[in-house]
């Protein structure tokens, strides 16, 4: 499934560049507002949320089909949310970049793109939508990869959200100058969730980084636990998009 997320991707992406080349780009994004602060706003609770918003998934088909992004975004925010995550992939997780420009607009809390990352023209992009940070997937890319898009995005003022599915992929994050640091407790070749993978390699991670333990979190004694362990914050998307009432969910799981 993987493989084929990333060749629809890589199809894409093809098209968008034959569009909008990476030069004219560079100087539309010198157009774009200064970025709102994703790393300060995860340190700003006990442990902070970051929301996603999450229409589908290639493991559970729709979720959230009719979802409205900028009520959402707003519930999201009034919930307590420090930032949100925005999946933008359109084939298999029915997202659009578009939906960054409304949740920007409908909050004032950061906002992450969620997306299958892996050249430097998708970083440019993402600062043109007004993504203030970014997914990058240790898992698809190589090491020195990884490093440079590390970088590119820093050069931005994008905050890069270095996602980590086991140890070599830990390794290859803590050569990188990232300083928030994701754990994804879905595997990405079978798509189940097991929360206790936060828990197995936090320990490599080390001082210095935020962690944030994404995936498999569904109530408060998960973000308890997950707290204990020595996490700053979590990314949570199915258990939230499925709540009747959003803003509730939110404040359930951090208050």
């Amino acid at each position: 499934m993987l493989k084929e997320i990333l060749k629809a991707k890589k199809k894409r992406l093809e098209s968008q560049k034959a569009q909008i080349s990476l030069d004219v780009l560079k100087k539309r994004c010198r157009l774009v507002a200064a970025a709102r602060n994703f790393r300060q706003a995860l340190l700003g609770q006990d442990i902070s949320v970051i929301a996603e918003i999450k229409k589908a998934s290639p493991s559970l088909g729709d979720i959230a089909p009719d979802l409205d992004i900028s009520m959402t975004a707003v519930s999201y925010e009034e919930g307590g949310a420090s930032a949100i995550s925005v999946l933008t992939e359109e084939d298999y997780f029915k997202g659009e970049p578009s939906f960054i420009k409304s949740v920007k607009e409908a909050t004032r809390i950061p906002v992450l793109r969620k997306d299958f990352i892996f050249e430097e023209y998708q970083i440019y992009e993402s600062k043109y939508l007004g993504a203030d940070a970014v997914l990058l997937i240790a898992t698809i890319l190589e090491k020195e990869v990884l490093k440079q898009l590390v970088d590119i995005s820093m050069s931005l003022n994008i905050e890069p959200l270095v996602e980590a599915h086991n140890e070599e992929d830990i390794e290859k994050t803590l050569g990188t100058k990232a300083k928030v640091i994701g754990i994804n407790n879905r595997d990405l070749k079978t798509f189940e969730t097991d929360i206790k993978v936060t828990q197995r390699l936090i320990s490599s991670v080390g001082s210095g980084k935020i962690i944030v333990s994404e995936s498999g979190i569904k109530s408060k004694e998960d973000v308890r636990w997950l707290k204990s362990l020595g996490v700053d914050a979590i990314l949570v998307g199915e258990s939230i998009v499925r709540s009747t009432n959003l803003r509730k969910k939110i404040e359930s799981l951090i208050k």
